[in-house]
């Protein structure tokens, strides 16, 4: 009689967990629209399958491209410098305060949006650290960033430790034609990995690619 009330006791607890998991889960606004999966055309695909977690798949038939890699990185920039291509990517802390928030219930615990809009990076908390600004130039000329494509990035870090070495894999990817530009940053944590490639051609911005939670 003992051992059959404690496996019910324990058949209560796992339901209780099972409960309590269901009400913790929130409603994922995020979008795979801007996923390698969707990436075109066929050469600039070929292209970013070359470094990118999403197009891992498509490696084997990838481009071969020229890597510009970083020359500083701290923990609230990045500078990557080289064969004609300088670029800055500057992060500043996450002012509450200066955005509109969207929580999923009143208990503003779940947070679904900022400024109306999905986000990525500790997806369901309120962010920490945001991009203040990101500067691309080649051969003398600074290419223009919306500010929409990097302002639903957040709590990025430029680098992550693996076996007690700082690696980062960041860097700028330059096709050998040397008309498409790729700045790529991937964000590792704990609370969410994401990466995102800026693409560039013809020095003019064409669009990014987007993928998370691949790791």
């Amino acid at each position: 009689m003992k051992k059959l009330l404690q496996i019910w006791i324990g058949v209560v607890v796992l339901c209780l967990v099972y409960v309590e998991a269901i009400a913790q889960e929130i409603t994922d606004t995020r979008r795979k629209t801007e996923s390698f999966n969707k990436l075109q055309p066929k050469d600039v695909r070929a292209d970013v399958a070359s470094f990118s977690f999403g197009g891992i798949v498509e490696s084997a038939f990838a481009n071969t491209l020229d890597k510009i890699s970083p020359v500083l990185i701290s923990k609230d920039s990045i500078v990557i410098e080289g064969d004609g291509v300088y670029a800055k990517v500057v992060l500043g802390p996450f002012d509450a305060t200066k955005h509109k928030l969207l929580f999923e219930d009143e208990s503003n615990t779940n947070l679904i949006k900022i400024d109306k809009r999905t986000y990525y990076g500790n997806y369901g908390r309120v962010p920490k650290i945001e991009i203040a600004s990101v500067l691309l130039v080649v051969d003398g000329d600074t290419l223009d960033i919306p500010a929409a494509a990097y302002h639903d990035l957040y709590n990025l870090n430029f680098s992550y430790m693996n076996k007690g070495y700082e690696l980062s894999a960041d860097a700028v990817y330059r096709s050998k034609d040397r008309k498409r530009i790729y700045l790529y940053l991937f964000n590792k944590s704990r609370q969410g990995n994401y990466e995102v490639t800026w693409i560039f051609v013809d020095k003019k911005y064409l669009r990014r690619v987007l993928d998370y939670d691949f790791l």
